[in-house]
Parts: C-alpha cells; sequence; structure tokens
C-alpha cells in the first residue's frame, strides 16, 4: 500500500520488489567476506553525494541492523537499509570489468540521470 500523502510516507508502507545480485557480484562478496569469519556480508547503501544528488555506499557486515532487508544469492548476503529502498528498489547489483578495472555496477530502474562523472545518481 503507497502512502498518497508525502508528509506521512513511511518505507514501512510499501510493498518492494527487492535487489537482485548476478552471479559475479555474489562471487565477489563472497571473496572479499573471506579474510574474515565474523562479516556476514556487504551492506549496499545510499548517501547525499556528488552533483546529481546521491551516492552508493558499500560496507562489510558484522551485524546486520534491525531495519536491513535481507537479499541473498548463490551464498553471498546483502544487506540494504529499509530508508534506502525507495531509491534503489528494483537494483541489479553486478560486478564487472571494465578496462583494467574491477567495480560493483547498479542497474538501477529508479536512476533517472547520473552526473557527468558517474559517480553519483538522481532521482524523480
Amino acid at each position: 500500500m503507497q502512502s498518497a500523502n508525502p508528509a506521512t510516507f513511511s518505507p514501512d508502507d510499501y510493498i518492494w520488489k527487492g535487489l537482485t545480485l548476478t552471479d559475479s557480484a555474489a562471487k565477489q562478496i563472497i571473496s572479499l567476506a573471506a579474510g574474515d569469519p565474523d562479516i556476514k556480508g556487504l551492506k549496499l547503501g545510499v548517501k547525499t553525494s556528488g552533483c546529481a544528488g546521491f551516492g552508493y555506499t558499500m560496507d562489510m557486515v558484522k551485524e546486520s541492523a534491525a531495519d536491513d532487508l535481507v537479499f541473498s544469492h548463490n551464498g553471498a548476503t546483502l544487506f540494504v537499509p529499509l530508508q534506502a529502498m525507495p531509491y534503489i528498489d528494483g537494483t541489479e547489483v553486478d560486478y564487472v570489468r571494465e578496462g583494467l578495472n574491477q567495480i560493483f555496477k547498479f542497474n538501477n530502474p529508479k536512476a533517472q540521470h547520473a552526473c557527468g562523472c558517474g559517480e553519483s545518481f538522481g532521482v524523480e
């Protein structure tokens, strides 16, 4: 059920599509966590950043927060704070090689535009 009044918006009122991990992203998350048995997975969040408005944050997780949503694929776990979902719901998280670099790539259907350097995105 979606709230009609933005002043009363609550992420709890929405039914989320969720996030998906590609096989490549799952493999990389497992690889990153392999060195520390206390690591439970990776947390994907959003912060105000850059000229387009928002940037992605990624952190290794030892303890999840009470409001984290949990998405798993092939043994890898991705934690997402509930407050980030309006900005990244439906996103596919991939891990790709671009030239000499290997990076996490976010195929985010909510992103309406990105800054020229590709470090931030905006939503409508």
